[in-house]
């Protein structure tokens, strides 16, 4: 394992995605890859981390090709880790981001850019919670910026704030009337919106609709910009201001509180136990008190 992880630290890029099956399978743990790699580097002023998502069938597979493309053009080094949701009959899952990525195949840009599919696996919501510790990896071998592709559950999904250091969400077309923006949830989190396929009719409207919400609301309505990834359209004015984007400030608490319940069921779901005390719960021998309290002692070991 040290030998992978030196290996990767020298550029090897065979070595790097063993060493992050190794953080997925638990078979290593971040404190120790960090031990090896020396004293850490000082945070950036900018953001590191990246979390986009939105409602299935947007784009953002395809929005995130040409930003990745913008950037990689730039000079810069950047990496997504793209989750894509586990059966929950079968448990796999298919895993096949990288089919619709073209700058990963590109001659002059793929040394810039590093794709990684993830699977949801135990998580309950749609980030794993081992895409805190692979960014962290990733990020101490000196990429850029992380890019966090959620599996896209919706509105309501908003466990990737307790990962990301910002939000992006992409919208599409005719998502709703009015009254669908200013529904709770995601958007309230969103440190920028982009409303993609602007190409398609009622782009335009949706876009006016989001600015109008945000602006009945405290403090600073984050920017809602329109794109079109099949055409290009809006790509590069939108990868400048990612690149800048400040965090809205709007939500601090709900931020900290996604991250306290990730805590929490991080320890419940590395639990050596948890098989063994699922199948105590559902023979009647054991209670969520009991599971609870398990866990806690556990980590007071």
């Amino acid at each position: 394992m040290d030998d992978l992880i030196k290996a990767a630290l020298e550029g090897d890029r065979r070595s790097l995605a063993k060493t992050l099956s190794a953080l997925e399978n638990r078979t290593t743990n971040l404190e120790h890859i960090l031990g090896l790699m020396g004293e850490p580097k000082p945070k950036p002023d900018h953001w590191q981390s990246l979390a986009i998502t939105g409602a299935p069938g947007v784009g953002k597979s395809c929005l995130l090709d040409g930003l990745l493309t913008v950037w990689a053009e730039s000079g810069l080094r950047v990496a997504l880790l793209a989750v894509d949701p586990s059966s929950p009959r079968t448990g796999g899952a298919l895993l096949g981001d990288r089919v619709r990525m073209t700058v990963v195949d590109h001659p002059t840009l793929k040394e810039n850019v590093y794709l990684r599919s993830i699977a949801t696996r135990k998580a309950s919501g749609s980030v794993p919670l081992i895409v805190a510790d692979m960014t962290e990896f990733l990020l101490a071998l000196g990429w850029d910026r992380i890019l966090i592709e959620t599996v896209g559950a919706g509105q309501a999904e908003v466990r990737c704030a307790a990962i990301a250091d910002r939000i992006l969400v992409v919208e599409g077309p005719a998502r709703g009337d009015g009254v669908q923006a200013e529904k709770a949830g995601l958007l309230e989190l969103a440190d920028a919106v982009i409303v993609n396929k602007c190409d398609l009719p009622g782009a335009e409207r949706h876009a006016d609709e989001l600015r109008e919400s945000y602006g009945l609301g405290l403090g600073t309505p984050p920017p809602v910009m329109l794109t079109s990834a099949l055409h290009g359209t809006g790509i590069k004015p939108a990868a400048d201001m990612l690149l800048g984007l400040e965090a809205s400030g709007r939500s601090e608490r709900a931020r900290w509180r996604e991250r306290l319940l990730a805590h929490h069921e991080r320890l419940i779901l590395e639990s050596p136990k948890l098989d063994e005390m699922l199948k105590r719960l559902a023979a009647g021998s054991m209670t969520l008190d009991d599971v609870i309290e398990s866990i806690g002692a556990e980590k007071n070991e």
